[in-house]
């Protein structure tokens, strides 16, 4: 078995959580890992599903309109302005699908971490939780977060990710600064886990090299071998469907 790694899509907020979801739903090729990064078509943020709409609005970043969308996946409020953003589904079966979450969640950021490390760039997976947390009170929901690291001196705002790291989010060594996190999703069909890496954390990165050596890191860790694959033959009516309803005003005010 191979880990499909499907070509790179831009798109608006509500199409790119569609596409994530139905990978998890409706892959083809059902037994096989897949994995994307992907970009977006205009300034957008995205948020964890279970989140409070009036929070969300109350915290979005100043000065600019934003393609809101609320994720398949839990988390907090994530800037996708400068980020990297990726997707990998573990389909059912798996070995790590029946891990528990902070072990998908390690097993994943380790990888990112060998790849910038590797890029000269002062990464490491956080290992311990602060004191004033239990560690993997927030893994066990199957859910994280990701965004752009505030100023170090505020108070971090519990939903808006990125302004303080959590157990196995990856850091910055040289400035404590949050680098990546992510948030799960797992259901009959598989894990779904959706990961950003803020670019302003990191130092100038080849985005290019990154990925392939982020891939193949993740096809090591997985046990399988990485494989370019044609973007799959979905369903238009559904995925139309889907979009609609991420796009709606319904969803993105569901809480």
């Amino acid at each position: 078995m191979n880990l499909h790694v499907l070509p790179v899509r831009t798109a608006a907020a509500a199409e790119n959580m569609a596409q994530d979801f139905l990978l998890l739903q409706r892959y083809p090729a059902a037994a096989a890992p897949r994995f994307r990064h992907y970009e977006w078509r205009r300034p957008a943020c995205t948020f964890g599903y279970s989140q409070k709409i009036g929070f969300v609005r109350a915290n979005l970043p100043d000065g600019e309109s934003f393609d809101l969308c609320r994720r398949p996946t839990g988390g907090g409020i994530v800037d996708h302005r400068n980020d990297w953003t990726y997707a990998l589904v573990l389909p059912r079966g798996h070995a790590l699908y029946d891990e528990r979450a902070a072990q998908s969640y390690r097993i994943v950021h380790e990888a990112l971490t060998a790849a910038l490390v590797a890029l000269g760039q002062p990464a490491a997976v956080k290992m311990q939780c602060d004191q004033d947390k239990s560690c993997g009170s927030d893994l066990g929901r199957d859910s994280n977060g990701s965004r752009a690291s505030s100023l170090p001196q505020e108070t971090p705002i519990p939903g808006v990710c990125f302004q303080r790291a959590e157990l196995y989010d990856v850091v910055n060594t040289a400035t404590g600064a949050k680098i990546a996190g992510a948030a799960q999703k797992r259901n009959k069909h598989g894990l779904l886990f959706q990961g950003s890496i803020e670019k302003s954390a990191v130092g100038l990165v080849d985005w290019d090299d990154f990925s392939a050596r982020f891939v193949a890191g993740l096809a090591g860790a997985l046990g399988v071998e990485a494989q370019a694959t044609p973007w799959p033959d979905l369903d238009e009516g559904e995925v139309e469907g889907l979009v609609e309803q991420y796009a709606s005003p319904e969803w993105v005010s569901y809480r």
